[in-house]
């Protein structure tokens, strides 16, 4: 069984009950902190972890009080996600890229709503179902299953 090695630890602590219950809706997935991670290991096959990454990155973008803070990763990541010069640049419409360009000026922890929006349905629409259906992910039931079978 093929499993990356950061897994180990999280075995320990995963259930069945909760990998399975990833396939209820994406965002009970995205609420599991070990759904976000088998989720990234599997976007980074597809050559698409970018767009966990920027997601997650909005998401901590929220929580930030300070407005220096907000400046700083506001800038971080436009440099990492937005830029057409960013070799992990996220797949977002001209329009709201334009929004971005124009918000740059006075940064805020909402500036990223819109893509981050296009995103997740990108990520919900397409990444996920492929997720579900693939062997890394089923995989990691057929591992939880066996390791649930020994501590019964």
């Amino acid at each position: 069984l093929h499993r990356p090695r950061c897994w180990d630890g999280m075995l320990r602590e995963l259930t069945l009950e909760e990998a399975s219950s990833w396939k209820s809706s994406f965002d009970c997935m995205l609420a599991s902190p070990a759904g976000r991670s088998v989720f990234m290991d599997f976007l980074r096959t597809e050559h698409s972890d970018e767009n966990m990454a920027f997601w997650l990155a909005c998401e901590e973008l929220k929580t930030e009080q300070s407005q220096e803070q907000v400046c700083e990763k506001t800038k971080k990541i436009y440099l990492d996600y937005i830029s057409i010069l960013s070799p992990k640049e996220v797949s977002i419409d001209a329009t709201v890229r334009e929004t971005i360009n124009h918000s740059l000026a006075r940064p805020s922890v909402h500036m990223f709503n819109e893509a981050q929006a296009q995103v997740y349905a990108l990520m919900h629409r397409d990444s996920y179902p492929r997720f579900l259906s693939s062997s890394l992910y089923k995989s990691l039931e057929q591992r939880l299953s066996y390791l649930k079978v020994l501590k019964s």
